[in-house]
């Protein structure tokens, strides 16, 4: 999969090339030799200024016409840049897109909507009754743009709804999105900033291979910020996006009348608020499969239902989605999960499903009232299962008092985290649920608690390895297992340091379930002139673990063995009750793998946390050797997993 994203991405950044509207990205090689015809600058495409089309610019003008006899010659003419030089363009009516065209907006230009009524009308459609009427509606927008290709928004401009575009259901002439388009192929959204969008600002359906870098999007004001449903093949990258609704959301309705696959997405480097409602969102429309997500360094500041929220209601089976080195604050529920029963999918939906999803180095803090972060399956086909939490740090604000551990009230066809009543759990609640494992994570509250940190129901397979909550003062346990066939509780520890208490009910433990990893303790490794075994901060595995000497160069070396030649993980346990990371240099055999890999602060010396280091083994035995590469040495190293 990541051969054809990267192929996409080729694609689309060719095309861009070829019209001057983006440049190689810093730092890549050419895909052939260097010749004269290889490095010849590709010719200028055809630029289409709307003022040569009759655009004015004076903020007050209606100048859709021009734009559209802009946009209609540079389609004409086989491709080419539509040019807004600064000025604010009026735009009264529909702006229609065509293929080959590329929208750029230079500084100090924007596109304005305006509150004449005298948008397109929307289209009919038979499939109104399977979504809300915003997403089964696109001509009243103010761009459409049906079955295109190599179309693109860029520059440093802005297009306002300028507060004319609707948020509820619009009346005939009312647009409510910027961007609506359907069907389309190789699309470009970089650069440019969408403002006061009514329903969408953006809003996309059925279309492939999609890039954008350094969108901005501030419907913090209005509604959604941009919905992509049943698409494929996306990259997005430095993306801000402020939304009174759902800032990014993946979906898949039925409003083209089938259902679409939808998948091999990124997410990258960005910024999502959402002040009613969800940040980062799978759904709540959910008709279609869902495969291949990764998102990676994502900040999330604020949001009043799930920061990542991922749900499948309509039938859709949802897996291989992977969240990482995410920030989130101030959000009610940093992390949902659930299968419902809606259904609202034409062609006689089933239930769905949630698998296969891995959440590592993650931190959030929960706003009040919150809602304990939560997977919730469905009974036989819609359980969620094979869930991964590494490195998953939650801080909830607590508060509230003893209670009932029986489960919740739920609607099944509800998706808000609310429609989940009071967690009686005030870190985790997991129902329904298999094969789901925690590692290297923890739970607090801000207020005194008196529920479990965790309560597991109905489930299968629930492991905790090293894992850390805290106590309140009346809870009744720490972990809480209610007919859960195979639990297992490793390595953990209350926040005191103190063993997790463990309560069950119809409940079996079972540590076991395949060949575990061989395990090197780093105190019976070779180590540096200096070091010590200690043994005074808790948590650890094994008799102790190895302080080095704050110097550079200070190692670890253990000797590892392997059956067989290949690759392997490498896990390596470690703590640093510091601020500033202690990177290592990692070497196999004599040879730098993984040169300053950091090992960042755990918050406590009593906090243990692991690095994961990707290595080519030899048959036999194998050197490795953690060496630190400044003079705060390196953390105090407990351990490392390596092949079974």
């Amino acid at each position: 999969m990541k051969c054809l994203r990267r192929t996409a991405a080729t694609a689309l950044l060719g095309f861009a090339l070829a019209l001057g509207i983006a440049q190689p990205p810093a730092g890549a090689e050419p895909e052939t030799p260097p010749t004269a015809a290889a490095t010849a600058p590709a010719p200028a495409a055809a630029e289409f200024n709307v003022r040569d089309y009759g655009a004015v610019g004076n903020g007050s003008t209606n100048d859709t016409a021009a734009i559209n006899k802009a946009i209609t010659a540079a389609n004409t003419a086989g491709g080419g840049i539509v040019r807004f030089p600064s000025g604010t363009y009026e735009s009264k009516k529909t702006i229609r897109m065509k293929s080959n065209v590329t929208l750029q907006l230079d500084a100090g230009s924007t596109i304005s909507g305006n509150g004449a009524d005298t948008y397109d009308p929307p289209e009919p459609n038979q499939w109104d009754d399977y979504q809300d009427y915003g997403h089964s509606h696109f001509h009243n927008a103010m761009i459409y743009g049906d079955n295109l290709s190599n179309i693109g928004f860029t520059g440093s401009g802005v297009i306002d709804g300028d507060g004319a575009l609707i948020t509820g259901n619009p009346k005939p002439g009312e647009a409510d999105k910027i961007i609506s388009l359907t069907r389309c192929k190789n699309l470009t959204l970089s650069g440019i900033t969408l403002r006061e969008g009514g329903h969408f600002a953006a809003l996309i359906n059925n279309c492939d291979n999609v890039v954008s870098d350094r969108l901005t999007i501030d419907t913090a004001m209005d509604r959604d910020g941009w919905n992509i449903i049943s698409t494929t093949n996306v990259e997005i990258a430095n993306a801000h996006l402020e939304a009174n609704d759902d800032a990014l959301a993946f979906k898949s309705d039925y409003a083209l009348g089938a259902k679409l696959n939808n998948g091999h997405v990124t997410v990258t480097d960005s910024y999502l608020s959402a002040r009613c409602c969800n940040a980062l969102m799978f759904g709540s429309e959910t008709c279609g499969d869902f495969t291949d997500y990764r998102f990676e360094r994502i900040t999330i500041k604020g949001s009043d239902k799930s920061g990542l929220g991922l749900v499948s209601m309509d039938g859709a089976k949802i897996s291989d989605v992977h969240y990482k080195d995410i920030t989130m604050t101030d959000v009610r529920s940093p992390i949902m999960q659930k299968v419902g029963t809606r259904k609202r999918c034409g062609n006689n939906p089933g239930v769905g499903s949630i698998s296969n999803i891995t959440y590592t180095n993650i931190k959030a803090n929960g706003t009040t009232p919150s809602f304990s972060p939560t997977l919730w399956g469905e009974s036989g086909s819609g359980r969620i299962h094979n869930i991964t939490f590494t490195n998953v740090d939650i801080t909830v604000p607590g508060g509230n008092g003893t209670m009932s551990t029986n489960p919740p009230s739920n609607d099944p066809k509800d998706y808000n985290p609310k429609a989940i009543g009071t967690r009686p759990a005030y870190g985790w609640y997991i129902r329904g649920a298999d094969n789901v494992r925690f590692t290297d994570s923890e739970v607090r509250f801000a207020a005194n608690d008196g529920r479990p940190a965790v309560i597991a129901d109905n489930s299968t397979g629930i492991r905790f390895d090293r894992f850390t909550a805290q106590r309140g003062s009346n809870s009744p346990s720490d972990l809480l297992f209610q007919t859960v066939n195979g639990y297992c509780v490793a390595g953990s520890a209350n926040t005191n340091g103190g063993a997790l208490r463990i309560s069950q009910t119809g409940s079996s433990q079972n540590c076991g379930g395949g060949p575990s990893p061989t395990r090197y303790e780093a105190e019976n490794a070779t180590y540096s002139t200096g070091s010590t075994v200690d043994s005074d901060h808790t948590g650890y595995s094994g008799t102790g673990f190895v302080n080095t000497p704050n110097t550079v160069g200070a190692y670890v070396e253990w000797t590892v063995n392997a059956s067989e030649a290949g690759t392997a993980d490498l896990v390596i346990a470690y703590a640093n009750g510091t601020t500033t990371s202690r990177p290592l240099d990692i070497a196999v055999n004599g040879v730098t793998v993984a040169a300053a890999s950091p090992f960042a602060g755990t918050g406590a010396w009593t906090t243990w946390r692991t690095v994961t280091v990707p290595v080519a083994l030899k048959a036999g035995a194998n050197t490795v050797r953690a060496t630190a590469t400044t003079a705060n040495g390196a953390p105090n190293l407990d351990c490392l997993d390596g092949p079974a």
